[in-house]
């Protein structure tokens, strides 16, 4: 439920900002066995977020430190999404809370053009 209020609070927001003031931007991505991932980065925020539809839900994710590329995650110590994007890739990773261990989802997420 969580990932839904969160989501849904984020697109509010969305929605109340001028336009003049675009600090967000939507990318779709194409992942593999036909998937593909529309994504919608929130920079004007702080943190920054991105809005992900992951297997039917709506999914916000909070920037995190990263050596390299933008990397968005759950700050709990419970199981989340990873979204991890660099140029025009990215890949998805499931966090299990538990463990820590990180198990990817789609490692070959291509940015698609137009």
């Amino acid at each position: 439920m969580r990932v839904l209020a969160g989501s849904a609070a984020a697109l509010c927001l969305l929605a109340a900002e001028p336009a003049a003031a675009k600090d967000w931007q939507s990318a779709r991505y194409a992942c593999e066995r036909g998937v593909e991932i529309p994504v919608v980065y929130v920079n004007g925020v702080e943190p920054a977020i991105a809005i992900l539809s992951v297997e039917g839900a709506l999914v916000t994710l909070e920037v995190e430190r990263s050596g390299s590329g933008a990397r968005y995650g759950w700050p709990s110590d419970g199981s989340h999404y990873i979204w991890w994007s660099k140029g025009d890739t990215a890949q998805l990773f499931w966090r299990d809370g538990a463990t820590g261990e990180e198990t990817v989802i789609y490692s070959d997420c291509k940015e698609k053009q137009g």
